[in-house]
């Protein structure tokens, strides 16, 4: 992925890697640190996501496999956010310029949707995992995530 000539919702994405890379390591502060950097890249506000976003979904259900990360359910919730994100087609729906725009604001956002149904076989096997019953705030996640993957 070239990371630097692809914008997230900050600027260019080159700092996505090593946000990823530090999540991955798993130390808890750091990584939910981390975390929340790459959500307001990937995913401003909760319903803001831009270019970068769809090509990161990948690397986030990644990490929601790695039963060492404290902060699963936190990616899970960030997974849900960006499945939940219309803010631009929702925009363009009254504002139908936006989809002349040089930016593909719509597309980007449709496709880090797509990304995120993408994996519901991990979200599955998750679900199916008695560890994760084990743990209600990451059990909680994958069933909200589920559901809106249902939808």
């Amino acid at each position: 992925m070239p990371w630097p000539e692809i914008k997230d919702c900050a600027g260019p994405a080159s700092v996505i890697p090593s946000l990823l890379t530090t999540v991955a390591r798993g130390d808890d502060p750091a990584a939910t640190s981390a975390l929340a950097q790459l959500r307001d890249r990937v995913c401003r506000y909760g319903f803001v996501v831009d270019q970068a976003t769809a090509p990161t979904v990948p690397f986030l259900w990644d990490l929601v496999q790695l039963p060492h990360l404290g902060c699963r359910a936190r990616i899970l919730r960030l997974l849900d956010e960006i499945a939940h994100a219309r803010q631009w087609e929702t925009t363009a729906a009254t504002y139908p310029k936006l989809l002349h725009y040089p930016e593909d604001y719509v597309g980007w956002e449709r496709a880090a949707r797509e990304a995120v149904r993408a994996g519901r076989a991990v979200l599955d096997a998750l679900l199916a995992d008695p560890t994760t019953a084990a743990d209600p705030d990451l059990a909680r996640a994958a069933t909200d995530l589920a559901t809106t993957l249902s939808d």
